[in-house]
């Protein structure tokens, strides 16, 4: 794994760790910037890490993602893939555990 990807497993491993979240994410734009976030439990709005983290970087102007990373104890859901699909099909979705080892690339 290169180096920046393994810098946005740290960062959505970070960021779950620091607000107890269940689930962290980070994306990292066609610039290099990067977003992390948790997931949004409210009772009004509910939106996965990835999902707030892809939104993000869209509302910061990123027109595209280079890479995107999930921490969490499961996959991603389908409309997570989808919102990164949706800046670059070709993306790849880092899918790490709680510990930060690498599960799968999707």
């Amino acid at each position: 794994m290169n180096p920046e990807d393994e810098k946005i497993i740290t960062l959505a491993r970070s960021s779950r760790a620091r607000s107890g979240a269940a689930q962290g994410a980070a994306v990292r734009d066609e610039t290099g910037r990067t977003y992390a976030a948790t997931e949004v439990n409210l009772p009004s709005l509910r939106l996965s890490a990835l999902q707030v983290a892809v939104a993000m970087a869209v509302s910061s102007g990123a027109r595209s993602l280079e890479a995107a990373a999930l921490v969490a104890g499961d996959a991603p859901a389908e409309a997570d893939e989808a919102a990164v699909r949706d800046l670059n099909p070709g993306a790849p979705i880092l899918v790490a555990g709680p510990d930060g080892v690498l599960r799968e690339t999707r």
